[in-house]
């Protein structure tokens, strides 16, 4: 497969030499390439998913998109320093290419979430007014709350007039806009982030959009909720790098973190389609098949993911003002899940290589 590097990359980065195709999603092509003076880069391609299903012409615009919010979301985090993503090189839009500067990712530290944390916080900040092309973050809606339901009660649990409340409350205050919207990434996860000396640069924008920083500074508490690889850590270095994301958002965006993290992780407990890959979201009540079937993607299966996300929101949400009876709910279910599938494993502790 040749690396699509046309007349306008050439002229103005000189010829690609020693290309290397690496490995990526269906969604995109990515080469290491050697530029002028022996300069390493990558080469990414935004490619139409042939498996997503979708018509050719949607298929092309869905790419079209993914494009400009990584386009969009590299250029207003490239003006952080010290840097949170690789420079931006060149781009071709016709041919849907970038080139970014080659990072050397090592492996990461035992306590890496601090790192992470700070990272994150510091790209999040990143938003300005250039970044108006980027859409919304969508949050979990009605149809979420009612799926959560009736999954609790097919195992059994008691759901209580608070708890629904609850739950409508939760998803309004998560769909309201934050006063100063963060720059997400749309996919924090392991293999996302670059591990360096001077700290983590991120990578992969295709799914940026504006929202609130702590629907992806859960991602540590809850599981990387949309990632292959869950990992789960202590309480205390969780709090740690919690820490660490408040005090980095508050020096780089001169305000207090809007809105609370508990929400956040029930946010995502509720969503259903946080227990497939990318591709197959949005066409099935995935909660619901989870009570008849189980199945496995990446480093646990779909019920472990769901038994570790009631584990955090009933111990997040007990006492919570707000979320309660929500808390309590999670808890019956968490416990009614051991009962039924008693062999289910826990979430691993230790990072995948990447």
């Amino acid at each position: 497969m040749a690396v699509p590097f046309g007349d306008r990359l050439r002229d103005e980065l000189g010829p690609p030499r020693r290309a290397r195709l690496l490995d990526s999603s269906p969604r995109s092509a990515v080469w290491r390439v050697e530029l002028a003076a022996g300069t390493a880069a990558v080469v990414k391609q935004l490619v139409a998913d042939e498996a997503s299903g979708e018509a050719t012409g949607a298929a092309d615009a869905a790419a079209d998109e993914r494009y400009r919010r990584e386009i969009t979301a590299l250029r207003s985090a490239g003006r952080v320093r010290p840097a949170v993503v690789p420079r931006l090189l060149g781009t071709d839009p016709d041919a849907r290419v970038l080139v970014l500067e080659h990072v050397e990712h090592r492996t990461p530290r035992e306590s890496w979430q601090i790192a992470y944390a700070q990272g994150l916080a510091r790209l999040h900040a990143a938003a300005t007014g250039d970044d108006t092309e980027l859409p919304r973050w969508t949050g979990p809606g009605e149809r979420d709350a009612t799926a959560f339901l009736a999954f609790a009660r097919r195992l059994g649990a008691t759901v209580s007039a608070a708890a629904e409340d609850e739950l409508g409350a939760l998803v309004h205050r998560l769909g309201t806009p934050a006063a100063r919207s963060a720059l997400l990434h749309g996919d924090p996860c392991p293999g996302n982030d670059l591990h360096t000396p001077d700290g983590i640069r991120f990578v992969d924008f295709e799914q940026a959009c504006l929202g609130n920083g702590l629907m992806e500074l859960a991602y540590l508490r809850i599981g990387f909720p949309t990632c292959w690889c869950v990992t789960d850590a202590a309480g205390p270095l969780l709090s740690e790098a919690e820490e660490m994301y408040r005090t980095t958002w508050r020096a780089a965006a001169g305000t207090e973190v809007e809105g609370d993290l508990a929400d956040a992780c029930a946010g995502w407990l509720i969503r259903g389609d946080a227990l497939v890959e990318r591709a197959r979201r949005g066409s099935v009540d995935r909660l619901a098949r989870a009570v008849d079937e189980d199945w496995k993607w990446g480093t646990v299966t779909a019920r472990e993911r769901l038994l570790h996300r009631l584990g955090v929101v009933a111990g997040m949400a007990g006492g919570h003002e707000a979320l309660g009876a929500l808390g309590v709910l999670a808890g019956d279910v968490r416990d009614r899940v051991r009962q039924r599938w008693p062999r289910l494993g826990t979430v691993p502790t230790r990072r995948p290589s990447s």
